[in-house]
């Protein structure tokens, strides 16, 4: 694994398309205040991205400090002209999560070219030497709980395991894959689980690591694109190619809550399996109700709040004159871009309330507990 971790500073990045703009009182404002934060997410399809604009908005609330927040829509080219609005616009500091880790080095430089800083947000940005700092949560360890988490509640021997992964073109995608096969491999091994759908990992299951290029192979096979219907189609066509293998009491590594939910859907419709685990990410409101209800198994809890917090103070003090406190370092293939890594927490049927409700996070009132 290229990474140093420890904590550091924040930061913050995301990546925008469809126009929406904010300040602490929720009205668009580029000029007055102490300085101006644009912020660029990947996508208003999915629940996770929205969540972070409603934390953005709130975090800022109450302060001196303006935000513009834009859309990309999953385009790489709408992002970088999303990042060129913001610098036309004279932004402070930029905000960036990549579309596509690779492509968005475009936007970076840009945005160096034009003077503004551009901190990258959950997703790293890869091959530019433009890119001050990055603020995520810790990739690897949400891979790793899941794996661990899957290891944990299977008994026995000859346990089928199904591996799904995210996109080929997110960084974050290897690095939650790298944790998830260094806690299921040994397991793997030593047969308490047989992989059903992937040849490319079954061909590597000794590895106890990867290279990056075996890591491809394998995700390659089973990406679902980070989209819920890529990730039910490719579930469906696994089970219908196997027949009656690997059917019964199934586990399923699922790279996300939005795709955890749609394989279980796959999964549960087969009359065939009779008991299904399978893992998530994000603790997305309907998946919490898919916890409850039964049709996830567990997700890991990254608090955005933090995580928000942390790109804010950040940008903060990059306007302010600053340098922002860090103390780890992710390797993008041209520079080791200083890192802030932000805690996560599992969740499940059993802490479910204590967690997310008992602090605050969601509203009881936001679920159906008739099944709990």
């Amino acid at each position: 694994m290229n990474i140093f971790k420890k904590t550091l500073g924040v930061l913050a990045i995301s990546i925008g398309a469809i126009a929406l703009t904010a300040c602490g009182d929720g009205a668009s404002s580029n000029n007055d205040g102490a300085g101006t934060i644009g912020i660029v997410l990947p996508s208003t399809d999915l629940p996770r991205w929205l969540q972070d604009e409603q934390r953005f908005i709130a975090a800022l609330e109450g302060t001196d400090f303006n935000s513009t927040i834009l859309f990309s829509q999953d385009s790489p080219s709408v992002e970088l002209q999303n990042v060129e609005t913001l610098i036309t616009q004279q932004v402070d500091v930029i905000i960036l999560t990549p579309v596509d880790g690779t492509a968005a080095a475009a936007a970076a430089n840009a945005a160096y070219a034009a003077g503004i800083p551009l901190i990258a947000y959950d997703r790293l940005i890869m091959g530019t030497p433009n890119l001050p700092y990055y603020v995520t949560f810790d990739s690897y360890a949400v891979g790793y709980a899941m794996g661990r988490f899957l290891a944990e509640n299977a008994t026995g021997t000859g346990n089928p395991l199904y591996l799904y992964a995210g996109h080929p073109a997110d960084n974050n995608a290897f690095l939650f894959f790298e944790g998830s096969w260094s806690a299921l491999q040994p397991y793997v091994a030593n047969g308490t689980f047989v992989i059903y759908n992937s040849s490319e990992a079954v061909a590597l299951q000794n590895n106890p690591t990867l290279t990056r290029e075996q890591m491809a192979g394998i995700i390659g096979q089973v990406t679902t694109e980070w989209t819920n219907d890529t990730a039910r189609n490719l579930a469906e066509a696994h089970l219908t190619m196997l027949g009656s293998q690997g059917k019964g009491e199934v586990f399923v590594l699922a790279p996300n809550d939005g795709t955890s939910l749609a394989i279980s859907d796959a999964f549960n419709q087969d009359p065939e399996i009779t008991r299904l685990w399978i893992t998530g990410q994000d603790a997305e409101i309907s998946s919490v109700q898919g916890i409850i209800d039964g049709r996830q198994s567990m997700t890991v809890f990254k608090d955005v709040r933090m995580l928000v917090n942390d790109a804010i103070d950040v940008a903060i003090a990059i306007i302010e004159g600053r340098t922002p406190s860090t103390e780890g370092y992710f390797d993008n293939g041209i520079i080791q871009v200083p890192s802030k890594l932000t805690e996560v927490i599992v969740v499940d049927i059993y802490n479910l309330r204590s967690i997310l409700i008992d602090s605050g996070y969601y509203e009881e009132g936001q679920f159906n507990w008739a099944n709990y």
